[in-house]
């Protein structure tokens, strides 16, 4: 903060003056401006508490991306297999957003994420980061993109310190992905919304590295077929493609199982009914 910086000036220039160089006061000065640069570098938080760092993709809010996992995993089939509509608020509660659809766009509108073919990435970022711009490294992506207030306007906080945006996954299919997420924000996505071909009316959840998290076959209104269909040619070839593509076997696998069962009980009824009948006759 402009604060703890400001402390920071002043204590070193106190260590440059000369009546402020005996070796212990020195030294309790310098350890007290190490303290206060640490505690100044705990961006998003309202103490020094510690914060799990990503050294990979630094800006990740790495306890709020795993919190969003775990709720994504936690969705159940009614959640997904619903009126897409109500699908959708699942989707954003799972990713820390609020459902706002009454406010300016840059301004914690979220009427559009999830709902077209780019804007798919539940991207979870620290608050230092939160305010990053584009400065032309995103190709394809407005210069300046800032989208700090609509962040921090739209963010569930109770899901963990940073906030959540559902960024452009355009250049995801690179590797690594050059999308705003890993590039703007150089943070991980907590999932990723995939439509699954052939017919695009079944969406998968992936994590960062492309593994499976959920999926769902809403009805009702979805997002036109045109925006279904771009959106997998965006991940097309990469890692985030590959549940997309195979999971119309997973969903056969599952219905041929539960058709076994099925089957199975009902001729284990059968027959113990006709077992009982032969006991009674004797």
């Amino acid at each position: 903060s402009n604060c703890s910086t400001l402390l920071v000036c002043m204590l070193r220039r106190l260590l440059r003056s000369k009546s402020f160089r005996e070796p212990y006061f020195s030294k309790s000065v310098v350890a007290m401006s190490s303290a206060v640069s640490a505690s100044a570098t705990v961006a998003g938080t309202s103490s020094t508490e510690s914060v799990e760092i990503d050294k990979k993709y630094p800006g990740t809010a790495v306890k709020r991306m795993k919190s969003a996992m775990q709720r994504a995993k936690s969705l159940t089939k009614d959640q997904l297999n619903g009126s897409w509509d109500e699908v959708r608020r699942h989707i954003l509660w799972a990713a820390g957003l609020k459902d706002i659809t009454n406010a300016a766009p840059g301004y914690g509108y979220t009427g559009h994420s999830f709902n077209d073919w780019n804007h798919c990435d539940a991207c979870v970022m620290l608050g230092k980061v939160a305010y990053n711009k584009n400065e032309g490294q995103v190709q394809g992506i407005a210069m300046g993109n800032q989208l700090g207030p609509g962040i921090q306007i739209a963010s569930i906080k109770e899901l963990g310190p940073g906030g959540t945006w559902s960024t452009c996954m355009m250049g995801c299919n690179k590797d690594p992905p050059q999308d705003v997420a890993h590039v703007q924000f150089k943070a991980r996505i907590a999932f990723k919304l995939v439509w699954c071909p052939p017919n695009f009316d079944t969406f998968v959840l992936v994590d960062d590295d492309g593994k499976y998290l959920n999926h769902g076959s809403p009805t009702g209104s979805l997002p036109s077929q045109r925006d279904r269909v771009i959106n997998y040619k965006m991940v097309q070839e990469s890692k985030y493609a590959k549940e997309a593509e195979k999971i119309n076997e997973k969903i056969k696998g599952s219905n041929d199982e539960k058709s076994q069962t099925s089957t199975t009980t009902t001729n284990s009824q059968k027959n113990g009914g006709s077992d009982g009948e032969i006991k009674e006759a004797a």
